[in-house]
């Protein structure tokens, strides 16, 4: 039942997509022809996302860089990676690393649609009762959000969430990406 909920929800932002990348995809096919090339890293943008939060006996630091190829100027795909370390003083130490596939799509300049897909393997060892975990944890985000200049600000659900097997607590989360 939740999952049927989930898909009648999401069942339109998934027809905006189709409709709004075979629009841009059919009327692509005569500028492709009429263009010259460009050099590849003429469409290369870089950027991604860093994360600190410090607290009383608490650290959670998070360094994600990513890069992101123009297809032209709705579509663009690309790749990212993830480090991350959490410690809790006297409870448990957790250290990630992944790599993640992005899609965006702009219908119009303001606003980005995004898809995500995001692998990480997950290290934690819990002091307390001195056992270990080692798993790895896949997440599919779609997302929507506001955009100005190189910055996006939105958020994302993760229509593969399990509240009970998974390394995050929610499915909803905010982001912002900035590229240059």
């Amino acid at each position: 039942m939740k999952k049927n909920h989930l898909l009648s929800i999401l069942r339109p932002f998934y027809i905006l997509v189709l409709l709004f990348s075979f629009h841009h995809v059919s009327a692509q096919q005569h500028t492709i022809a009429s263009s010259p090339p460009k050099n590849f890293w003429d469409n290369v943008q870089f950027g991604g996302g860093l994360g600190l939060s410090f607290a009383s006996g608490y650290t959670d630091i998070t360094i994600s860089p990513s890069a992101i190829y123009n297809i032209n100027s709705v579509v663009a795909v690309g790749t990212a990676l993830q480090f991350g370390y959490v410690s809790a003083k006297n409870d448990y130490t957790s250290t990630i690393y992944g790599a993640s596939l992005i899609g965006l799509i702009n219908p119009i300049p303001e606003i980005q649609l995004s898809v995500e897909l995001e692998e990480i393997n997950v290290n934690t060892d819990y002091k307390y009762y001195g056992v270990s975990e080692s798993f790895w944890n896949t997440a599919l985000y779609v997302g929507a959000g506001y955009r100005t200049g190189n910055i996006t600000v939105g958020a994302r659900f993760d229509v593969l969430f399990d509240e009970n097997n998974g390394y995050y607590n929610d499915a909803f989360m905010p982001f912002v990406r900035v590229y240059f």
